[in-house]
This record gives structure tokens, C-alpha cells and sequence, in this order.
């Protein structure tokens, strides 16, 4: 059994969900499984997004060429960090080269 405070990494700029996360987080954060992100590039303009839907409210415009670490690809959104500023979200899977 884990013991002692919680004390989770800023979301914004550390991909963590309860069933996954990146494994460069696998000893701060209790999750189902762990991914090792795989770098892509946004081949259209896209909108990061802080959930898997057009209604998630816009986190930053993305330009094509910029680099998005993917984590995670399902049902037409993919999860992972975007830019240079490494921000978490959701982008359209379509989007990704």
C-alpha cells in the first residue's frame, strides 16, 4: 500500500490519465499501463484540446510541421504533448502525419 501525500505533476505539461501515462512518469504516477510516446507531426492546422471531442475547450492552435509526442490514438483523437511547449491534449487523429 502506497502511504504519504499525494503529489501529482503539473497536468498541463505531464501526460497522466488514470488508465495511462508516459513512461517517463512511472515513478510518480500510479497508473493501468504506460506508453513511450512516439513523435509525429501535425501535417494540418489543428487545435489542441483539453478532451477527446470539438466541444473541449482550446488549449493552442497548432501549425503544420509542429512535433506532437503521441501517447495515445483511439476513435478519431489523439492524446499526447504538442510544440514546443510541450502542452498536454487532444488533437485529431486526422491531423497527424
Amino acid at each position: 500500500m502506497l502511504t504519504g501525500p499525494s503529489n501529482p505533476p503539473d497536468p498541463r505539461y505531464n501526460a497522466f490519465r488514470k488508465d495511462l501515462a508516459d513512461v517517463a512518469l512511472v515513478d510518480r504516477i500510479i497508473a493501468s499501463h504506460y506508453a513511450q510516446a512516439v513523435e509525429r507531426e501535425i501535417a494540418a492546422p489543428a487545435v489542441l484540446r483539453c478532451a477527446p471531442n470539438e466541444g473541449g475547450d482550446p488549449i493552442s492552435e497548432l501549425e503544420v510541421g509542429e512535433r506532437f509526442d503521441l501517447l495515445d490514438d483511439g476513435l478519431g483523437w489523439a492524446w499526447g504533448y504538442a510544440g514546443e511547449a510541450r502542452r498536454v491534449g487532444y488533437v485529431r487523429s486526422q491531423d497527424l502525419a
